[in-house]
C-alpha cells in the first residue's frame, strides 16, 4: 500500500461549489470543552483546521456551530483565525447543515466532525475524488457506509439537493442529531457509494469523546507533529507499530450509540 495517494486526472465538474462543514460545540457530554483542549500549546479545533485547509478539491472550510452561549468561545476562535463561522441549532444538527450549506452556496457538501483532529487530508479529498468523479451517479458518498478507515478518518460527501431532501423529511430524532441518517438509510431514494481502504484498519479509534481518547491523540501530536506537522494516516500507522501500547489507552471506549 503507498504511503501517498495520487489523485487521477480530473474529468469531473470543477464549477462544483464545495465545501467542508466541520461540525463543533463545546457541551459534549463525555468530554466538555474538548475542542479547545490544548497539545503543544495549540487547541485540538486548530490542528483539525490547518489540515482541512490542506484540503485541495474544497472551495471554503466552515466550522458549524450553535447558538448556545457556551460556544462564543468557539466563534471568537474562529473569527481570530479568520475561519467562517455559522451558528445553528444545537440539536437539529441536519438543520444546522443545511441553513448553513444554503447560506455558503454549497453545491456538494463535506461533512466532517469536529472530534477528528488528525483527519487526513488526502483521505478527505479521495474521497471527494470519488463524488465528482462518478458525479452524478451518487447522491453521497463516505468511507463509514462500510467501515475500513480508522475512526477518526471519516468523510461524508453529499449533494445540497439530497441534504435537502432529508432536512425537509426526515422526522425521527437520530435523523435531525446525526445529519446523514436519513440519506444512508434511504438508499431507495439515495445512491449511495463507499470508498475502502485495504487492508482494513477500522479496529484504530483516533477520535476524541472521551478523555482516553484525548491521551492517545497527545501521545501521537507530541510524537509526530514535531517532526512533520502535515503527518498523514500512514505515519500514524507507522508509529504504532513502534508503540504497540497505544492501542490500549483507549481500546475499551464504546463508540456512543446513534440513537
Amino acid at each position: 500500500m503507498p504511503h501517498n495517494f495520487t489523485l487521477p486526472n480530473q474529468k469531473y465538474p470543477t464549477r462544483l461549489r464545495t465545501v467542508v462543514i466541520m461540525q463543533a460545540r463545546m457541551g459534549s457530554t463525555r468530554l466538555p470543552g474538548k475542542l479547545l483542549k490544548e497539545v503543544l500549546g495549540k487547541p485540538l479545533l486548530l490542528y483539525q483546521i490547518e489540515r482541512l485547509q490542506r484540503v485541495t478539491l474544497a472551495n471554503e472550510i466552515v466550522v458549524a456551530t450553535t447558538t448556545n452561549p457556551i460556544d462564543h468561545t468557539v466563534i471568537d476562535f474562529c473569527h481570530s483565525k479568520q475561519i467562517p463561522v455559522f451558528q445553528g441549532s444545537e440539536n437539529d444538527v441536519l438543520d444546522r447543515y443545511f441553513q448553513a450549506a444554503k447560506y455558503f452556496e454549497a453545491e456538494v457538501i463535506v461533512r466532517v466532525s469536529g472530534d477528528c483532529p488528525l483527519i487526513d487530508q488526502q483521505v478527505v479529498d479521495k474521497v471527494i475524488d470519488f463524488y465528482k468523479k462518478n458525479y452524478p451517479r451518487f447522491q453521497y458518498v463516505s468511507n463509514t457506509l462500510e467501515r475500513s478507515y480508522p475512526r477518526g478518518m471519516d468523510v461524508e460527501v453529499f449533494s445540497f439537493s439530497a441534504l435537502e431532501k432529508a432536512a425537509t423529511i426526515a422526522t425521527r430524532p437520530e435523523q435531525r442529531e446525526h445529519v446523514t441518517p436519513y440519506i444512508y438509510q434511504h438508499p431507495e431514494l439515495f445512491a449511495l457509494g463507499n470508498v475502502a481502504h485495504h487492508p482494513n484498519e477500522s479496529h484504530y479509534r483516533w477520535t476524541v469523546d472521551t478523555i482516553e481518547d484525548f491521551q492517545l491523540i497527545t501521545a501521537i501530536l507530541e510524537n509526530l507533529y514535531p517532526k512533520k506537522p502535515n503527518f498523514s494516516m500512514y505515519d500514524i500507522l507507522e508509529a504504532f507499530k513502534e508503540h504497540p501500547e497505544w492501542i490500549n489507552i483507549n481500546a475499551h471506549v464504546q463508540q456512543k450509540p446513534l440513537t
